[in-house]
């Protein structure tokens, strides 16, 4: 018999709790996935497929865990704090450390070696480290959102709301790298025994001690904005889940089509990502050899690009409902502003036409892909909710069914999703190894190849079927 409740939504401080906590782990993770390269492999002096196999090893044994996670944290019996929330407390501690102390390697690699192995043993493990920590507070985080928040609506705020805040982060979390950047008297020339090279080695590890320092905070305000009451604690039956019946329970999200076809398309996007994260300052310092305030181009470019196309695409999801067509113009968008990196290749290009170029091939990749997310976010925790009510268990709880398949849909899709990342690591790591770390020609083939990889996810977003509905089986 179906008890009359209404769907459960984030509003208020628990809305802005719930998104502020996304905003607080951004900040850290990204500047490391976009600084960590450069630091490394320009600073450091660890060789670049040394650091790209740390980058790609602890993307996939991240991801890998995820699945893992995914299943415990589904299979786990509600306590009085909760059934998923507990997790991120187990997580954070060791995520606050690994984000400070990949900043402090103790050995550098000596100026005649950058195969020094006790540096890339160093970075390897502390990355992996932060990484296993990462995936559970991403695994927990993301599955809460079909239980928190159910409704259509309720569900375009939060992907809204952690869309600007994404937005904001990224610009933040590059704006000291970039200043520090304009500070050094040679951009190119950045070892550690050099004088430019002694200033990133000062400022960067304080960025990163006040950036994690945040994060530590903004995840104690996810545990305090979610609220998991609704949990029936008395009679919830405990299944013990070994690590295989957990690879195992994947059957589910598998057999879900449309929901691969999903995650499929979010593995090419996030490989794009990556290489665009990978590239920022390469671009800027050995294609368009800027110097001293010219990095501040940059800044420009992302609070324009994100902000402009973020208010655009806003707009379009006030006037349409139709969340896959949507996504798929965003990456569409994307390609077609790609593809004009070619005009890069043409030499002699006058410094005027470059800047142009730049500013308008970037703010528009990068508009397009912190603003995808507007669509992606409310398309995937419909899909979940969409599969949890084919379910259709008479006589059982629907939170029950939500919450026995929403770890293992969210832990599939974290798996899938960052292997993109680890492909995109190991790909520029092997094209910028060695005399191709600083070839203008070498890093504008590379971003050209972003259009190929979005390319390939249009034809996943195309395939979606999925018709939005906005009546919930409660019981």
């Amino acid at each position: 018999m179906n008890n009359l409740q209404s769907p459960r939504e984030l509003k208020g401080k628990r809305l802005i709790g719930y998104c502020l906590g996304d905003f607080g782990i951004l900040l850290s993770n990204m500047l490391e996935a976009v600084f960590a390269f450069q630091y490394y492999v320009y600073t450091i002096n660890l060789n670049s497929v040394l650091v790209s196999i740390g980058v790609t090893s602890q993307l996939i044994i991240g991801s890998f865990l995820a699945i893992i996670f995914g299943v415990i944290v589904d299979n786990k019996k509600p306590g009085k704090h909760g059934k998923r929330r507990p997790f991120l407390l187990y997580a954070l501690p060791i995520w606050f450390i690994g984000s400070i102390l990949i900043w402090f390697p103790p050995w550098k690699c000596p100026e005649n070696n950058s195969l020094f192995l006790p540096t890339a043993l160093f970075f390897w493990i502390v990355t992996i480290m932060t990484s296993i920590s990462r995936s559970l507070l991403y695994s927990v985080y993301l599955s809460m959102l079909p239980e928190q928040s159910q409704t259509t609506e309720n569900r375009e705020k939060v992907a809204s709301i952690r869309s600007a805040f994404a937005i904001i982060g990224s610009i933040f979390s590059l704006l000291i790298p970039l200043i520090v950047q304009s500070l050094l008297q040679d951009p190119a020339h950045v070892k550690w025994w050099e004088s430019s090279g002694k200033v990133i080695l000062f400022y960067i590890p304080l960025t990163a001690i006040f950036l994690a320092t945040f994060g530590l905070i903004s995840v104690i305000l996810i545990y305090f904005s979610v609220d998991e009451s609704f949990h029936e604690i008395d009679g919830y039956p405990v299944e013990k889940i070994k690590v295989l019946e957990a690879i195992k329970k994947m059957r589910v999200p598998l057999r879900d089509k449309n929901y691969v076809r999903f995650i499929l398309a979010g593995f090419f996007i996030a490989i794009t990502g990556k290489i665009i994260g990978l590239l920022v300052f390469p671009f800027q310092t050995f294609l368009l050899q800027l110097k001293s305030s010219e990095f501040y181009i940059y800044i420009f470019i992302s609070i324009i690009g994100k902000f402009g196309w973020y208010f655009l695409w806003k707009r379009v999801t006030r006037k349409k409902s139709e969340l896959v067509k949507s996504y798929f113009r965003v990456i569409l968008i994307a390609m077609v502003s790609s593809i004009l990196d070619i005009f890069f290749l043409i030499g002699n290009l006058q410094f005027g036409v470059k800047l142009l170029l730049y500013i308008i091939i970037w703010s528009t990749v990068l508009g397009s892909y912190y603003s995808y997310t507007l669509f992606s976010i409310p398309l995937g925790a419909s899909l979940v909710h969409q599969a949890a009510e084919q379910l259709d268990h008479p006589g059982t709880n629907f939170d029950k069914d939500l919450s026995s398949i929403s770890g293992s849909y969210y832990g599939f899709s974290y798996f899938v999703t960052y292997l993109g990342p680890a492909f995109a690591s190991l790909f520029v790591g092997a094209f910028l190894s060695g005399a191709n770390e600083d070839n203008p020609i070498v890093i504008s083939l590379l971003f050209f190849s972003l259009s190929l990889f979005y390319f390939v996810s249009l034809m996943f977003i195309k395939r979606i079927k999925f018709e939005e509905t906005r009546t919930l089986r409660l019981n």
